[in-house]
């Protein structure tokens, strides 16, 4: 039997991203950025979501393991430490599914259909049979990815709040309708400890500072759109497709004056770029002293300053990906101790414990 496992001060942290390959600038501003900072003051999870990558796209699953190990080698480039994090893949740890399982049973099949995204994903996805269980189900894993690590925080956009409620709600329900008694706990509890113990916490959604960060088509960055600039894109691809960028439809001609606020590459230099060339690009887009083609290469020498040390990083494990590899597994095998953890108290809180138990005798020792 595994050990428990060592307990920490700090507040545990939940999150994950799906299996679906290289990830870009999107992925770094919205996520993993704020990931790389958290290290230090809070005890972090981090999964590969494979098992969610099939909720769309089940009909092909020929690159999901390779897709899941350039996340991986993107996570450690951008400055994931597998000292400071544990980093794991979701499927090699079946425990989720065994807790996701057990929610089903008692999560009212109208909290899955109110869930915002799978109305919209519903809706806006045309091209794919949504219609199964796991499409339907995927916030309900979610909650067991969540719970099953007892998360005190989960770090989401303010698109994925209303998934954090379902947790909560599930949490809730599952604590009213099996609560952990003084027997659970050990026949020495004092009457304080008679009273409920609940499995699970409500963890708390921690909103983190997400820039809105434009693809080059102007929508927001997204593989589906096309748009996207890559964590590995080499430095002449970088320059090749800012150069197509589009910019404030106002200019039209290169005499015309610009407004930066409402242009996608100003977007770029609020994020990337510093606050002399900010300066620069707002005086000079607002005058006509420069035109696009100008702005757009400051942008490019921006990006490439924040994506040439990841690269070099990357190079490192893409020449060793077994490396990468071993550290997923380690943070699985972590990960597995600490989920079984988990449901040794969640199958006692249900009476469906995997040990043998003595069956209770009445008042009169029968």
């Amino acid at each position: 039997m595994a050990s428990a496992p060592a307990a920490t001060s700090k507040p545990r942290v939940l999150s994950g991203m799906r299996s679906t390959g290289k990830l870009h600038l999107g992925n770094y501003v919205g996520a993993l950025q704020n990931w790389v900072g958290m290290q230090d003051s809070y005890d972090c999870f981090f999964f590969i979501a494979d098992w969610h990558a099939l909720t769309t796209d089940y009909s092909d699953t020929s690159r999901v393991k390779q897709n899941s190990l350039e996340v991986m080698l993107d996570w450690l480039a951008a400055g994931l430490d597998p000292e400071r994090s544990t980093l794991f893949i979701q499927s090699h740890v079946p425990q989720h599914a065994e807790l996701h399982l057990l929610f089903s049973m008692i999560t009212p099949l109208g909290w899955l259909e109110r869930v915002p995204t799978y109305k919209e994903q519903r809706e806006n996805i045309k091209d794919k049979d949504l219609g199964t269980y796991g499409f339907l189900g995927y916030p309900l894993l979610q909650s067991a990815d969540i719970l099953i690590y007892k998360a005190d925080y989960v770090p989401v956009g303010e698109d994925q709040v209303p998934h954090v409620e379902l947790t909560r709600e599930v949490a809730r329900r599952f604590n009213g309708i099996y609560p952990r008694t003084a027997e659970a706990i050990g026949p020495e509890a004092d009457e304080a400890a008679r009273r409920r113990v609940y499995i699970f916490p409500e963890p708390k959604p921690l909103l983190t500072p997400a820039a809105k960060l434009p693809g080059t088509d102007g929508r927001k960055m997204s593989k589906s759109y096309g748009n996207t600039i890559l964590l590995t894109d080499p430095e002449p691809l970088v320059r090749q497709k800012l150069k197509t960028m589009v910019t404030d439809p106002a200019r039209v001609r290169r005499h015309d004056p610009g407004n930066p606020e409402v242009c996608p590459v100003g977007d770029l230099h609020k994020i990337f770029s510093d606050k002399a060339t900010i300066a620069k690009v707002w005086e000079g887009c607002k005058t006509a002293g420069i035109g696009c083609i100008e702005c757009k290469g400051w942008a490019a020498d921006a990006l490439v300053q924040v994506l040439a040390p990841i690269q070099e990083r990357r190079r490192k494990y893409e020449n060793n990906p077994k490396l990468a590899w071993d550290i997923l597994e380690a943070g699985s095998q972590k990960a597995r101790t600490h989920a079984e953890a988990t449901l040794r108290d969640v199958r006692q809180a249900m009476h469906m414990s995997l040990a043998w138990e003595a069956p209770a005798r009445d008042a009169a020792g029968q």
